[in-house]
């Protein structure tokens, strides 16, 4: 593979999208409690609003950040600001 082939590849790969997860916390209900939820029920969680959540790529943590609440034309939406990534240099492969 020539220098410029592979140049090429990697930049299209620029364009694939990928899917980020946030993860904002965790419950631990019994089976007994999941059993019995309706469509009312809520489920609180091992966090809370002002806590930093995860970003993961499949298993893997890319970064940590925090919820924040978009204005103007996307008003309501949920956003998160990144606020630390992490070091990739510890990442095994």
């Amino acid at each position: 593979m020539t220098e410029t082939s592979a140049t090429g590849r990697a930049s299209a790969l620029h364009s694939v999208p990928i899917e980020i997860r946030v993860c904002v916390g965790k419950a631990r209900p019994k089976l007994s409690d999941m059993l019995a939820m309706d469509p009312e029920t809520v489920l609180p969680l091992d966090s809370r609003i002002e806590d930093r959540v995860g970003l993961w790529v499949g298993d893997k943590l890319i970064a940590e950040g925090e919820l924040i609440e978009l204005e103007g034309e996307r008003e309501g939406q949920l956003a998160v600001r990144v606020t630390e990534l992490v070091d990739r240099s510890d990442a095994t492969t």
